[in-house]
């Protein structure tokens, strides 16, 4: 009898060890979130999403990056780090994403909402984890 494609007695998930979790794809979320976070910590001019944002959404990075949201407070080592992007799917044309981004020992967050218009994605929807 081989032992080795037995898991032990006191392990419950059913992975291998030492095998890593599948990558995930990139997707339009992931692109959008990058471009979210130049633009909302000063580093990228709103207009360079024109075109990939909404009326509503577009007003809404009209009036956040201003404030710079995003920027590491002053002290912090200034280096800002997308860390993840998490998705949901509610329907084939649309994605809810948030991502989570560091700076420091600070961790901040904003969310998102993909829509598919004339077979593009278009940003139509941007929340933050505090208001400027």
């Amino acid at each position: 009898m081989r032992t080795s494609n037995r898991r032990p007695a006191n392990r419950q998930d059913s992975r291998r060890p030492n095998r890593p979790l599948p990558a995930r794809r990139p997707g339009p979320q992931d692109w959008f979130a990058h471009r979210l976070l130049l633009i909302l910590s000063g580093q990228r001019p709103v207009h360079t999403l024109l075109g990939h944002v909404r009326e509503h959404a577009y007003e809404q990075l009209i009036g956040l990056a201003p404030h710079t949201p995003l920027r590491p407070a002053p002290g912090e080592n200034g280096t800002l780090a997308l860390r993840a992007v998490g998705v949901c799917r509610p329907s084939p044309d649309a994605i809810e994403a948030f991502a989570r981004i560091t700076s420091g020992p600070r961790t901040r967050a904003f969310a998102f909402r993909l829509e598919r218009i004339d077979a593009r994605w278009q940003c139509v929807a941007i929340e933050l984890d505090t208001v400027p």
